[in-house]
């Protein structure tokens, strides 16, 4: 598979955590509209399933990361240099065009950079446990760091001596931001766009750093030396004060802001550190100026988890670690709607002015359904609320963070002079820049266009794998709805450079109408619609469509997916266009999926489900 093209950085959206607490001023709770809280720590911790701990059939790699640092008592010095080792876990289907997170994890004491995740040739149990999270979507896929802060080793490994130990951590910060961090970032695909101090600073949000034992020490220590560099901590039982003001000095110092960061911490009360641990948390909870309890990003920076009866053991971390992981990074995409929410509402938020009645269909007479749980839409089955509202979540999101999602295809004088014009123009999903786009088009029979179902969710999945895309409104009737696609076609190429996108192997996505659209344009091109004299895509992906038209000249590699119990477009004449393109020697492939109808969308909990991914491959085959 072919995915060897320019990629360049994610848009690093700014993150508007508005959270609150009754403290003094600060950062939280500036945003005044009721929006619904994603991402809650639970009050009880999560146990790690049983299963977990068996192999997972979608298996991260660990790799050994080896650089240059220097010894830590006289590191200013740089007269003594080191040679040192990361394990490194890269989650399963690592994608260089995808950006990821980037979790530290410091181990304890009596320990080194293999205790948490083990080596290559002898993983540990939590590497399973990580897999198997990762796969089961309760943990994000994400880069782990597993570095040590064990010095020269003289005299036996140095985390064996305690006192020895609590030095070395408090010196860890300038190995860990000045050699480790750039080493790690620069080889693997992260947020950061460089790793000098800038770049590290600007991908903050991206970042978090773990520990428990002398690796909470080290937790706190990154908290102290390095708060511009990371926004996640998660400290378990292992403290370094028990003064509210110390921390609150810290922040100061950075001249940071309240939610600017986040404290997840966790013990047990059976731990020999739970006392001076719960000091530290409750110190900082009930006294301090810039830290405020809460068990989301939306009202407070820190939160404090006790489980009654662990010890300092092994399995403690593991649930600490899991925990914590399954909550990092997680909190940048506030949930402004729920399926309670009611379409009329989402219409009319002021963040969709001037667009928001091109969300859903213009004529109320092809929906029904008055909320987003509730949504139907004429011809179309397997509709799924919780895509429904996290499409709706993703634009207000978006926009939030300063992102343009709408843009017109025509001129404000073209619209003027032919008004039916306003209804159309183009959704952007963006992806990563500088990456090739697709376009996707709802079907709805050229009288309406579904593209809450039929086009958004298609464009939310493909930019979620890195690539642009872009959802097009168009005007109903097939005419019009060619010539407006040629046109937006015209438009991105036109304006490739402000949108960030690549106009080289560009893909045409469409289902039911909407594949007549697609496949249209890519036999015969923009130019035959009024559009501009462009290439034409590099691929097709077609859905559900009595389309049988094709070039007999020339023709695109093209992908085509329907249910073999359509009783609007049969599979059959899709069958037979493939066929008929296929004996051109144009590259394609159909799917017939048993017991479907028309209409299905991405086939979420159908037996299509999965289709999308196939179709991707399909396109990344034909990038050279």
């Amino acid at each position: 598979m072919k995915r060897l093209f320019l990629l360049s950085l994610l848009m690093i959206m700014l993150t508007a955590c508005s959270t609150g607490n009754n403290q003094s001023d600060n950062s939280f709770n500036d945003n005044e509209q009721d929006e619904t809280i994603s991402n809650v720590i639970p009050d009880e911790l999560l146990d790690i399933p049983s299963d977990f701990y068996q192999e997972s059939n979608e298996k991260g790699v660990l790799e050994q990361v080896y650089y240059s640092t220097y010894e830590s008592f006289s590191y200013e010095e740089k007269t003594e240099s080191l040679d040192k080792r990361a394990i490194v876990y890269i989650p399963y289907g690592y994608n260089e065009s995808k950006k990821y997170n980037v979790m530290y994890i410091m181990h304890g004491g009596w320990s080194n950079e293999t205790t948490t995740l083990g080596t290559p040739d002898h993983p540990s149990a939590f590497k399973n446990i990580l897999d198997n999270a990762i796969e089961n979507g309760e943990i994000d896929p994400l880069i782990i760091v597993c570095p040590t802060y064990n010095n020269t080793n003289e005299n036996g490994q140095d985390s064996d001596n305690y006192s020895l130990a609590l030095q070395l951590t408090r010196n860890y910060h300038n190995e860990l931001l000045n050699d480790l961090m750039p080493a790690i970032e620069s080889k693997y695909s992260t947020y950061a766009e460089t790793t000098d101090l800038s770049g590290l600073a600007s991908s903050r949000d991206h970042r978090g750093f773990m520990g428990f034992s002398m690796g909470s020490v080290t937790t706190w220590r990154t908290f102290e030396y390095c708060l511009p560099y990371f926004r996640y901590f998660f400290p378990s039982s292992g403290s370094i004060t028990s003064s509210s003001d110390y921390m609150d000095n810290i922040v100061e110092s950075f001249n940071m802001e309240d939610d600017d960061f986040f404290i997840f911490g966790m013990s047990e009360t059976n731990d020999f550190a739970y006392s001076s641990f719960s000091n530290q948390m409750e110190a900082m909870m009930e006294e301090s100026v810039h830290f405020h309890e809460a068990n989301n990003e939306k009202e407070g920076n820190i939160a404090y988890r006790i489980v009654d009866g662990n010890s300092h053991d092994t399995f403690a971390q593991r649930q600490y670690f899991y925990n914590g992981l399954c909550w990092a990074f997680k909190s940048a995409a506030i949930q402004y709607f729920d399926e309670k929410t009611s379409i009329e509402d989402v219409i009319v938020d002021p963040a969709f002015d001037g667009f928001g009645d091109l969300i859903f269909p213009l004529d109320s007479n092809y929906y029904a359904g008055d909320t987003l749980g509730n949504l139907t839409l004429t011809w179309y089955s397997h509709i799924d609320p919780k895509m429904t509202v996290r499409i709706c979540n993703y634009f207000k999101n978006q926009v939030m963070s300063g992102n343009q999602i709408f843009y017109d295809i025509y001129t404000e004088e073209e619209r003027k002079d032919n008004p039916e014009l306003e209804n159309t123009g183009l959704f952007f999903f963006r992806g990563n820049k500088g990456v090739p786009f697709s376009i996707t088009c709802a079907g709805g029979g050229f009288a309406y266009v579904a593209a809450m179902h039929d086009s958004f969710p298609h464009s939310l999945t493909i930019s979620e794998q890195g690539f642009n895309s872009f959802a097009i409104i168009y005007r109903p009737g097939w005419q019009t709805a060619y010539e407006d696609l040629a046109r937006a076609i015209s438009f991105i190429f036109e304006n490739a450079d402000n949108l960030g996108v690549s106009t080289e192997y560009y893909s045409l996505w469409g289902g039911s109408a909407g594949g007549r659209m697609a496949a249209t344009l890519a036999s015969y091109g923009p130019l035959a619609y009024g559009g501009e004299d462009l290439p034409k895509p590099v691929s097709s992906i077609i859905q559900y469509t009595g389309h049988s038209d094709y070039n007999h000249e020339e023709e695109v590699p093209t992908f085509a997916c329907a249910g073999s119990n359509d009783g609007i477009a049969n599979y059959r004449t899709m069958e037979t266009r493939i066929n008929c393109i296929k004996n051109m020697g144009v590259d394609t492939e159909f799917h017939v999926y048993e017991g479907l109808g028309h209409g299905f969308g991405l086939g979420i909990g159908t037996v299509a489900e999965g289709w999308i991914k196939l179709a991707m491959d399909f396109w990344m085959d034909h990038i050279d």
